[in-house]
């Protein structure tokens, strides 16, 4: 025998015989903890070609995590920002939410604008019990507000609201208070802004806004009451406003053709269906439609809104499973495959423990520890990228992260399930090995 191979085989096998036949002595846990020494220390030695397998697993893991992490948080935000509404609340808008377009080839369909004119004969005719009615509109979505030598950058949204605005939106007034009736009809110049001016880097740098007089394009304005912090929705601040009575508005902010917002609260959840049937039959008429023509607007619930949202989100779960199943398989393809090259390259080693008395369910034990530490390895670097993309995406898009924990559930459940269908047929196949031939393998 060459001198080099004697003395290689003489400084393991005393290591091979301590690793191999003193278990059998030991308990469970002794095997058990040796396994996992030798995968670790067989991993350590192959260390490029199982950082490339981890990180394979760990895309996959990170399509299916970072994903869903942003959903949820996206969820999450759509929840809050609609539950306060109720599931009692409708409005009616130019277009139905889900589309504007026609199939079939057809030309897209243009309704018309609401206009202030119709929403005022709505006001008047529209009379349903427990029911009332918000009207508002969009002035300008860039004013400059100013008080005293402070002003804001010009990106300040500013409505024109009737007195039901706040409650039919789920506005509550965190200090001061809101418009009453007399607000709304005498035209007083009062406004109620968002939180954002009351913050310490605010328009008031941390004084109590309330009674105190702010310019907008030239005009002076109260303010009267403070908004709760609503945060944003897909990028638009609902903290950066300034609401104001409606015709107050209208005289500052005059372009033609302005779409106005119609929102109906009833009281008892019972009688939503009824006002709204009777709330499209008075739109009907203010737009004198015959019996066979199709509404020309929208009419949505907001509860219907939000389910239709998440039929939407639903749609990007299922493209998170298939990017992330995809990749997976591939992982796991790519996990059999360094294990099989593991396999013949330590045919010799296989044949030396089979020698010292290392059983076939031994071998395939150890070769299998192998396969589920590399899975988890890389199960376990995917969801901390995931987690990480889920954060960052709801710190750019201003969304409510909570910790996806049924999406990590799912990929620890996936990456063992990677690493015993990956590792089953390599384990087998080393544990079949002929000690012998495997001896003589070169």
């Amino acid at each position: 025998m060459n001198p080099n191979k004697f003395q290689i085989l003489s400084n393991i096998l005393p290591l091979m015989k301590s690793n191999l036949i003193a278990p059998k002595k030991n308990s469970m846990f002794g095997l058990f903890k040796e396994n996992i020494s030798i995968a670790f220390n067989s991993i350590k030695s192959q260390l490029l070609r199982t950082i490339l397998t981890v990180l394979i697993i760990a895309i996959g893991i990170t399509a299916l995590v970072g994903i869903l992490s942003a959903v949820t948080a996206l969820e999450n935000t759509i929840s809050s920002d609609f539950a306060s509404m109720g599931a009692n609340t409708f409005n009616i808008q130019r277009y139905e939410f889900n589309s504007q377009r026609r199939g079939g080839g057809e030309v897209e369909k243009i309704n018309p604008i609401i206009s202030y004119r119709e929403v005022r004969k709505f006001e008047e005719n529209y009379q349903y019990p427990q029911a009332q009615t918000a009207v508002s509109f969009t002035g300008t979505s860039g004013a400059e507000v100013k008080y005293i030598n402070e002003k804001t950058d010009p990106e300040v949204r500013v409505l024109g609201v009737n007195e039901n605005f706040l409650e039919n939106s789920g506005l509550n007034v965190e200090k001061g208070r809101e418009f009453n009736i007399f607000d709304i009809q005498n035209n007083n110049n009062v406004v109620v802004l968002g939180s954002d001016f009351a913050k310490p880097e605010g328009l008031f740098k941390g004084s109590d806004p309330i009674d105190k007089i702010i310019s907008i394009r030239g005009g002076k304005f109260r303010v009267i009451g403070i908004l709760e912090s609503k945060g944003s929705t897909f990028g638009n601040n609902q903290d950066l406003r300034v609401l104001m009575p409606i015709q107050v508005a209208r005289s500052m902010f005059t372009q033609p053709k302005i779409n106005y917002a119609v929102s109906v609260k009833v009281d008892d959840k019972e009688l939503l269906e009824g006002a709204q049937d009777e709330a499209i039959l008075t739109f009907r008429n203010i737009r004198k439609l015959n019996p066979i023509e199709e509404n020309n607007f929208g009419l949505e619930r907001s509860d219907d809104l939000i389910n239709r949202i998440f039929s939407i989100t639903s749609y990007l779960n299922y493209a998170a499973w298939i990017i992330s199943i995809i990749t997976i398989f591939g992982s796991s393809i790519a996990l059999m495959n360094i294990m099989l090259v593991s396999v013949t390259e330590r045919t010799r080693e296989i044949g030396v423990r089979k020698a010292l008395g290392a059983k076939r369910k031994t071998i395939a034990t150890q070769f299998f520890m192998e396969t589920l530490i590399i899975g988890q390895l890389g199960g376990l670097l995917g969801i901390i990228l995931g987690i990480l993309i889920g954060i960052g995406v709801s710190a750019a898009a201003d969304f409510d992260f909570t910790t996806p924990w049924v999406a990590i559930l799912w990929a620890t459940g996936i990456t063992i399930l990677v690493a015993i269908l990956a590792g089953s047929y390599p384990a087998a196949k080393a544990a079949k090995q002929d000690p012998i031939e495997s001896l003589r393998y070169e």
